[in-house]
């Protein structure tokens, strides 16, 4: 089973996973009733205002997420967050209780504007929904918990356009007291939620909207790769609201298909994102991975281009039914191109959303998801102008969501060349996964937090790639200065913020410098990984040890991981074979390695003799 299937048997997450997924449940069940009432129903309404009013629905549903993100991540950093929920959830119920009048009167221009306070009670939800993860789960659960949330988000879209498909059938009074119900079944499932302490207690509210919103986008400006992924989500958010929008239309009048059609393309996505969400916490091996960004960003803009070459156009007469559509063979390469579309999805906003929570100073969690909230709004509501505009201009919706997809290439190679730790880290996993199969074995006794030294057997030059792909926290390398000379490791470390070292004799200069930096790297809290043998193994067998690491210690008594590789000597990236890379995989793809880590030894107690006789024990007879 799945470890993020296995928190939904824990009270710490379960009851949790509920209310945001009746929540987001609801809105899209009012937001579908009034799509479908407005699109399919309304039948004063003509294709181009239904176009207008649908944009500018989603224009007034994601508005508040602009306006008032800075105070709802202000409460959530300040208030215990179980009884701030709470709190929500009650708002959500008087909500609906105008949104159920405003269906009973069928009026859109009321539903519409409803739409608004909708948005509002999203926006104080949002901070604390993703600020809570990353206190209620262990660093190890946080992929799975935030596959499990995307996952939930999108199942919630799609069982609410099949309840309001369902309920509208029955009557738009039926769906007035469905959202109703809902929304106290959102509430009743909050008051489960265990107490998760306030972050910042101390914090002093400010109404000031304008000058709140300066301060948490500064805040999530001090990290640089935290900012760039909220941009990056942001992007996603921007592509997801003009597919999502864009399709009650796409459907009726480009490919000629009635509501059922529209909500079985909605469940390819939203089936799509799942997969992609579970599929990244697979692949990502139980750590924040954002190597499989770049891999979601190219299937985003491959399948995008491709659902432009693939819908049938000029649909015209009766709309069909989905036992008709899928008859044609074309209209199946759309419904794979849609779910394709969900999964690539899916890979593509995990990561993103794990590394914001993980990287993001505690203190001000809540509000730099704030600042993410608001830069997401921007982007929707971007999206909501991007398309009244286009589809105004005569440019049909095929030929909109092609442009978007040329966009996306555009834009997250934008993104990646500010931040190539994301390329750096598709690099190293594309090297563990599909040179090597490997096992961690005890990496959880490498501590989450604080400083502390790694000492490892030195067997390839892929080494400090596979540590760096296995375990969870960003590791300072130290490495000889020739290696930076080489092709594609030259970049991985560089962009790794590895510290470049030389012997004495060589260039002591350097040598120095390299001190320097490995005791500003521990006063800091970092992990620094040293190969003590200095140089790679020419036989299989571990060299002496070299004293700086006990130079390292006498200045910064840190303590110290022992750490072995096993099954790379051999490999194509080792010397066993003279010099390396140049005997292509003699051991065959996916072979066997192991990383295992030893227990932590206090700094007085690491004696070079000491840490080579628990490296050695380590690797034992597997060179």
């Amino acid at each position: 089973m799945p470890d993020s299937i296995k928190l939904l048997f824990t009270r710490r997450f379960l009851p949790f996973f509920l209310t945001q997924l009746l929540g987001a449940f609801n809105d899209n069940l009012y937001k579908n009733g009034l799509t479908i009432f407005i699109a399919f129903q309304a039948v004063n309404i003509s294709r181009e205002a239904s176009n207008t009013l649908v944009n500018i629905a989603a224009g007034l549903f994601i508005l508040p997420f602009f306006l008032f993100s800075s105070i709802a991540g202000q409460l959530a950093d300040k208030f215990e967050k179980s009884v701030l929920i709470r709190h929500v959830k009650q708002l959500e119920i008087f909500i609906m209780l105008l949104g159920a009048a405003a269906f009973y009167l069928q009026s859109p221009a009321l539903l519409i504007a409803i739409l608004f306070l909708m948005g509002t009670q999203s926006s104080l939800f949002g901070p604390v929904k993703y600020s809570l993860l990353p206190q209620a789960l262990s660093p190890e659960e946080l992929v799975g918990g935030n596959a499990m949330i995307e996952f939930g988000t999108f199942l919630a879209i799609l069982m609410g356009l099949i309840a309001a498909v369902f309920i509208i059938g029955l009557g738009l009074h039926m769906l007035s007291l469905a959202v109703v119900l809902f929304a106290v079944a959102g509430y009743w499932a909050s008051r489960s939620i265990p107490t998760l302490p306030a972050n910042a207690p101390e914090l002093s509210i400010s109404f000031n909207l304008f000058t709140q919103t300066r301060d948490i986008l500064r805040y999530a400006r001090e990290n640089r790769t935290v900012f760039y992924s909220i941009l990056g989500i942001s992007w996603f958010w921007f592509i997801g609201l003009t597919y999502v929008t864009q399709l009650p239309n796409y459907v009726r009048y480009e490919i000629g298909g009635n509501e059922q059609v529209y909500v079985l393309l909605l469940a390819m996505f939203s089936i799509g994102i799942g997969m992609g969400s579970f599929l990244c916490e697979r692949l990502s091996g139980r750590i924040v991975e954002i190597g499989l960004v770049p891999i979601g960003a190219l299937g985003l803009t491959l399948f995008g281009i491709d659902l432009y070459f693939s819908q049938s156009l000029g649909a015209g007469g009766e709309l069909i039914a989905p036992m008709v559509f899928i008859t044609d063979g074309n209209n199946l390469r759309v419904m794979f191109d849609i779910v394709m579309l969900g999964v690539s999805g899916g890979i593509y906003i995990v990561p993103l959303y794990a590394l914001v929570q993980q990287r993001s100073d505690a203190k001000k969690r809540s509000r730099i998801i704030a600042a993410n909230n608001v830069l997401n709004a921007l982007f929707m509501v971007a999206a909501a102008i991007y398309g009244m505009f286009a589809l105004s201009a005569g440019i049909d919706i095929p030929t909109l969501f092609l442009i978007m997809a040329i966009m996306n290439a555009a834009v997250t190679l934008f993104i990646f060349k500010l931040v190539p730790e994301f390329i750096m880290r598709l690099l190293i996993w594309l090297v563990i996964h599909f040179a090597y199969r490997v096992r961690k074995i005890d990496l959880d006794k490498i501590p989450d937090t604080g400083p502390a030294l790694l000492v490892c057997n030195h067997v390839s030059f892929v080494d400090a790639l596979v540590l760096a792909g296995c375990i969870r926290r960003p590791i300072r390398f130290v490495m000889y200065y020739r290696i930076f000379q080489l092709p594609i490791l030259s970049f991985v470390f560089k962009t790794a913020n590895a510290i470049p070292i030389a012997g004495a004799r060589e260039d002591a200069p350097m040598m120095n410098r390299a001190f320097d930096q490995i005791g500003e790297a521990l006063k800091q809290g970092d992990l620094v990984c040293i190969f003590p043998e200095g140089k790679l193994t020419e036989n299989g067998e571990m060299d002496s040890f070299k004293p700086g690491v006990s130079q390292v210690l006498e200045r910064d008594a840190v303590p110290v991981v022992p750490l072995a590789l096993r099954g790379l000597w051999g490999s194509f990236f080792s010397r066993k074979y003279g010099n390396a890379m140049t005997r292509w995989f003699p051991r065959g793809w996916f072979s066997k390695i192991d990383l295992i880590a030893g227990d932590a030894i206090e700094a007085d107690n690491a004696s070079l003799e000491t840490l080579y006789r628990q490296v050695s024990a380590l690797r034992g007879d597997n060179r």
